[in-house]
């Protein structure tokens, strides 16, 4: 038990990455930084057209902003350290940093679920009650969601690190994805890892169970007052704007059933990996362009910021 106790004092982590073919590795630097630039570009100028224009400062745009910043915090807790991996090599990770980087991804991956079902709130009431929609959705409703939203997920966040690094590891501190997940460390832990797998499995089911709920019964509700439109343009726009948002909310459900709510024993790393760049990557990168770049109030907010910008500089009549 001594030695076992000596050989759990793990001060880091190899993470294994994604592929080690040599060949592989600058190609996959250069699209991963891409996509890690653009995710970076399309969410944080999306928080900067929402805090400077002021017709975009309406609860759709709100959670909006909520969610670019998420997408932004949980990408960058993991993408840097890929392409770092890509880069150099350098795949090794240190225990706190590891905690650390589990601790901002399974804080925002959860804040991200929440601000997705208040924003499908907020598409209902807008076209199922739109009468009644300055009067439900205020400031201060719109304030208590998000704060909701990140209180949720930082405590459950919480609870997930607390629980995954009491735990000994001693089978060894090879990691075997491209970040530190939970269920990546889960299966290199000498300790009873049954109540950790409760654990996950019922916050898990819990988030994607009531935020599914929310979206589902939203857009059904939305759907039933799209076919009672009487103009076809109308009928057209809505459902063109449901489909691109429900586009993304299936991939980004589908990945986190898949990696979270499926048993243990049916689990394959290699597998869970490729469904993982999905939610840790391309969704971020895809989300300012599915919600905002089709919107023709973003494409008018973008030419006035950017016309202002040119004008000062003596250029407007490039834009």
């Amino acid at each position: 038990i001594t030695l076992m106790q000596n050989i759990s004092d793990v001060a880091e982590f190899i993470l294994v990455g994604l592929t080690d073919a040599p060949e592989l590795q600058v190609p996959l630097f250069v699209v991963f930084t891409s996509i890690y630039l653009i995710t970076l570009v399309g969410n944080l100028g999306m928080l900067v057209l929402i805090l400077l224009d002021s017709r975009l400062h309406t609860p759709m745009y709100f959670f909006l902003s909520n969610l670019s910043f998420a997408d932004c915090v949980y990408a960058s807790a993991v993408t840097p350290k890929v392409i770092e991996g890509f880069l150099t090599g350098h795949k090794i990770i240190s225990y706190n940093a590891c905690a650390t980087q589990m601790f901002f991804f399974a804080a925002f991956v959860t804040i991200e679920c929440y601000i997705l079902a208040s924003m499908a709130f907020d598409r209902h009431a807008a076209v199922c009650k739109p009468l009644h929609y300055s009067t439900t959705m205020t400031t201060s409703t719109c304030a208590l969601f998000a704060a909701g939203s990140y209180m949720n997920g930082i405590l459950q966040s919480t609870i997930h690190v607390s629980f995954t690094f009491h735990l000994s590891f001693c089978h060894s501190n090879v990691v075997n994805h491209f970040f530190c997940d939970i269920l990546p460390l889960l299966t290199l832990s000498c300790s009873g890892i049954y109540k950790n797998e409760i654990v996950l499995f019922m916050l898990a089911t819990f988030n994607i169970a009531f935020t599914l709920l929310v979206i589902v019964t939203s857009y059904l509700l939305i759907f039933v007052a799209i076919l009672r439109m009487r103009s076809a343009e109308g009928r057209k726009k809505a459902i063109s704007t449901c489909a691109s948002h429900l586009s993304t909310v299936s991939i980004f459900y589908g990945t986190i059933i898949f990696m979270y709510l499926q048993p243990s024993s049916s689990h394959s790393m290699d597998t869970d990996k490729m469904a993982s760049v999905f939610y840790t990557m391309v969704i971020p990168m895809l989300n300012p362009l599915v919600y905002s770049l089709r919107n023709k109030e973003v494409k008018n907010a973008f030419k006035k910021v950017a016309g202002k910008a040119l004008s000062s500089l003596g250029l407007v009549n490039l834009l």
